[in-house]
């Protein structure tokens, strides 16, 4: 890790620890004032318990243009960036951190190129551009095994290198196993997850994109969180159905999966949407212009996935079904491909540094549970 980010990190820490004007803030705050000293895991800690709110950097009098030059957003930022690349597994692939937009962009085209290529290839024209309804309409264009197996391999690959990911930074930020054994306090995590309790700034929302306070950005997160959730939901549902009950897709749209997948594709559509708009028009001061590529190649693939779903249902029985399905079938592939080596990772992350916040404020009786 670079020894200058820690530097930095360890001085705005210590600057910020004399001063506590922002202790209410966030969870970052409390956290902090729990030690008179920083080591390397505690960093860790902080950077990827800070949620970038901003509002500390708003508030605070040593703020940029003071000669102390406290900046907690960016630096934070980009610690966490490089907590990324030195937790992830495997580690030969760590590299993928550096210059990610670009490289999730790549992977990205090559997937949805690789799947259309794939799937002309080995279908007639007639297939490809024909109309299919009822049963099993989807795997008349693509076969079931060749839909199925590769998706449920990667489905696996990329679950073990998220674990893998979550257990070395755990470790890195001085977490036991036996403190990750503690049910209370992942209860407590869960609840923070759920109502993404840190984007509110202290309670008045997040300064962001600039020095005002607004709740969009929360709005835009929930979105965003409850979308893929509900997304995830309706693919089990519709596994469920076809591999459980001997009901093939494609399903009526009154149907489970179809409900919870349109309203997860369209809160999808909407908050990566929002979130693009507000990232476009954020101020720059206290943002980790390094970690830009990332953050927007995320949003983008995320939000053509989502794009490319809806656009399947609603044109599924004409002859854009092949296209459509081909198109989707690879965005969705470059997202689990990409999704231990970019920017979903700071969700897990954060996870477990809200897991070691609620031992901690619990151990010092700040915190019931």
């Amino acid at each position: 890790m670079s020894s200058t980010i820690l530097k930095e990190a360890e001085r705005v820490m210590t600057i910020c620890n004399a001063c506590r004007y922002c202790e209410g803030f966030c969870a970052v705050y409390p956290a902090m004032g729990l030690r008179r000293t920083f080591s390397e895991g505690d960093l860790k800690y902080l950077a990827n318990l800070c949620h970038n709110c901003r509002a500390c950097y708003y508030a605070c009098q040593y703020a940029p243009n003071h000669p102390f030059a406290v900046n907690v957003p960016k630096t934070m930022a980009e610690l966490r960036q490089e907590t990324y690349l030195s937790s992830t597994w495997p580690r030969a692939v760590k590299g993928f951190f550096r210059n990610n937009g670009l490289l999730v962009s790549f992977v990205t085209v090559l997937s949805v190129c690789a799947v259309l290529l794939l799937t002309l290839l080995f279908q007639s024209q007639e297939v490809f551009f024909g109309i299919h309804t009822g049963e099993n309409a989807f795997y008349k264009v693509i076969p079931y095994t060749a839909m199925v197996l590769p998706f449920m391999a990667l489905a696996v690959f990329t679950l073990v290198s998220l674990w893998k990911g979550f257990c070395n930074q755990w470790r890195e930020i001085g977490g036991t196993p036996e403190e990750l054994a503690d049910w209370r306090a992942h209860i407590l995590a869960v609840c923070d997850v759920l109502r993404l309790k840190y984007l509110d700034g202290g309670g008045e929302g997040c300064n962001y994109p600039d020095y005002k306070f607004r709740m969009i950005r929360r709005y835009f997160h929930h979105a965003v969180f409850y979308g893929f959730l509900l997304c995830l939901i309706s693919t089990t549902v519709a596994f469920f159905y076809d591999h459980f009950l001997n009901r093939p897709a494609p399903y009526p749209f009154w149907s489970w999966p179809v409900l919870l997948g349109t309203i997860g594709g369209i809160a999808l559509l909407v908050g990566t949407g929002g979130l693009m708009y507000l990232k476009l028009r954020m101020d720059r001061m206290p943002a980790a212009s390094k970690n830009l590529g990332m953050d927007v190649a995320f949003i983008v693939l995320l939000f053509l996935t989502a794009l490319s779903g809806t656009l399947l249902l609603c044109l599924r029985a004409t002859t854009l079904m092949g296209s459509l399905l081909s198109i989707h079938l690879g965005f969705v592939i470059a997202f689990f491909v990409t999704m231990p080596y970019g920017k979903f990772l700071h969700g897990i992350f954060r996870y477990g540094a809200l897991v070691r916040y609620a031992i901690e404020q619990r151990q010092s009786g700040k915190r019931d549970g």
